[in-house]
């Protein structure tokens, strides 16, 4: 053979395997079937994509900046110019929002915050055609609400979906009307999962970053098969328009809710009557645990479920329904999702020692639920804005507590609430309200509901950190 004949040879030995390489590589490309777009989706599911328009009649008024106290002349400004606002006639208002049909008969999954309050609710079907609707039920703990339209011909259905699947990475499509502008499409992925966002006491969304603005609300999640794994219901963003972080609530969780509300109207919620707190490293050192793995009762609710239980303050929950307490807002959701008149069985961990106990789930009321979404120790009148807890007896040692001193402590101080401004901030420990020591959340909470009642401050001693200090509340 010649040497170009060789070389030929050679040339193709080295075609052919390159070949068989590119061939090689891109088999996992094909056999995850990643689509070059998601047109075929979108055409789809569009249909069953829905803007919602509510109206609500509002006392408007003149918008007028207060005096300030020391300012020169301010009775003259007062009598001459004014300085509260003045009513004016109603106007009606008008909100927007998107939502889908989950029903041939017409049922649409929405937001609650699209429909609350309003006094007239209209739905724009895909076709454009503008049908009046009716509110079946809403869920303010979850922010899920159904409507219901007369069932129209051919009507478009989404279908629910896994949202457990939905890893972070992987492809959703949101369909909406952000800003009033109907059938928008934005892409993204699943950012990340399980967020808590301090909306309520079941967060457990799913943030995405796929472009979501006001109007999306209510409107559904796809994934790249195109079934809803999520309701988007709230972005962050500091000035109200997107940055690539939106949140939805996921279809596990949006879909037993909603089932509930075609079914009843209303929804049942699992209730033991306990006030959790999560076990910090610091807390768990105190313990003797060598993780912080569960959820400390911070109190038990007198004739509850869980008083009737045997379940004491000081317990630490490890485990519920045979599987694992990672944290309080975990034992929440696992417990609102049981049936009331279940028993469950919890492991907790007391005086060193695991013990089994059973209780026997009791149903949740909606004002529970109010006090749970927004805890404050208050029961009327301007909300304090503060969560509250006995403080752990093993804690006081770290929290630098002299044997004896009673107290109850802070666990979160809501953002712009009378608490906020007056400087409280988690971690202090309140030991005293008005000058009359204080031992538990509802001593704070009497004595700041008689502060309201005798507009005036509501004094607070505070310990924070190695020092005491004296903080008043204005109402």
């Amino acid at each position: 053979m010649s040497r170009s004949g060789s070389s030929l040879n050679l040339r193709r030995h080295v075609l052919a395997g390159v070949f068989a390489l590119l061939a090689f590589t891109a088999l996992p490309a094909t056999a995850q079937q990643v689509p070059t777009d998601f047109t075929a989706i979108v055409k789809q599911k569009m249909p069953a994509v829905v803007a919602i328009t509510t109206k609500q009649r509002v006392e408007e008024q003149e918008q007028a900046q207060s005096l300030p106290d020391d300012l020169p002349f301010r009775e003259f400004f007062r009598r001459y110019y004014g300085e509260g606002p003045e009513p004016r006639q109603q106007q009606p208002r008008q909100a927007l929002g998107s939502g889908f049909v989950i029903s041939s008969d017409g049922h649409i999954i929405t937001n609650n915050h699209v429909v609350e309050d309003a006094a007239e609710i209209h739905v724009v079907l895909g076709d454009k055609t503008n049908v009046p609707a009716t509110l079946v039920g809403r869920d303010p703990a979850t922010d899920i609400a159904v409507l219901k339209v007369d069932s129209q011909p051919n009507m478009a259905i989404a279908t629910w979906g896994d949202s457990d699947a939905a890893e972070p990475g992987s492809w959703v499509i949101a369909i909406g009307s952000p800003f009033g502008l109907g059938g928008t499409v934005t892409v993204g992925v699943v950012s990340a999962r399980s967020r808590d966002i301090r909306s309520g006491p079941y967060d457990d969304y799913i943030q995405t970053d796929a472009s979501i603005n006001r109007g999306n609300s209510g409107g559904p999640l796809f994934n790249a098969r195109g079934e809803v794994i999520g309701v988007n219901t709230a972005i962050f963003s500091p000035s109200g328009v997107n940055i690539g972080i939106g949140f939805a609530v996921p279809s596990k969780t949006a879909q037993v809710v909603a089932d509930q509300l075609i079914r009843t109207g209303r929804v049942e919620r699992g209730y033991v009557g306990l006030r959790l707190q999560e076990l910090t490293p610091a807390i768990a050192q105190a313990l003797g645990r060598s993780d912080d793995k569960g959820v400390l009762v911070a109190s038990v609710e007198p004739g509850g479920p869980a008083d009737k239980a045997g379940f004491r303050s000081g317990d630490l929950i490890t485990q519920f329904d045979q599987k694992p307490v990672e944290s309080g807002r975990d034992l929440s959701r696992a417990v609102a999702a049981m049936k009331p008149g279940t028993q469950a069985s919890l492991t907790v961990i007391r005086d060193g020692k695991p013990q089994e106990l059973t209780v026997v789930i009791g149903q949740r009321s909606d004002e529970q639920t109010a006090r749970s979404a927004a805890p404050d120790g208050t029961d009327g009148g301007k909300r304090l804005g503060l969560a509250l807890s006995p403080i752990p007896e093993a804690a006081r040692g770290q929290l630098g507590l002299e044997p004896g001193t009673s107290g109850v402590l802070i666990q979160r101080v809501d953002r712009n609430s009378p608490a906020a401004e007056a400087g409280l901030r988690q971690g202090d420990v309140i030991v005293s309200a008005n000058n009359q020591p204080v031992s538990a959340p509802a001593d704070v909470a009497k004595a700041w509901t008689e502060a309201q009642a005798q507009k005036r401050p509501l004094l607070l001693r505070v310990k924070r950190e190695d020092q005491y200090m004296f903080i008043a509340i204005e109402g």
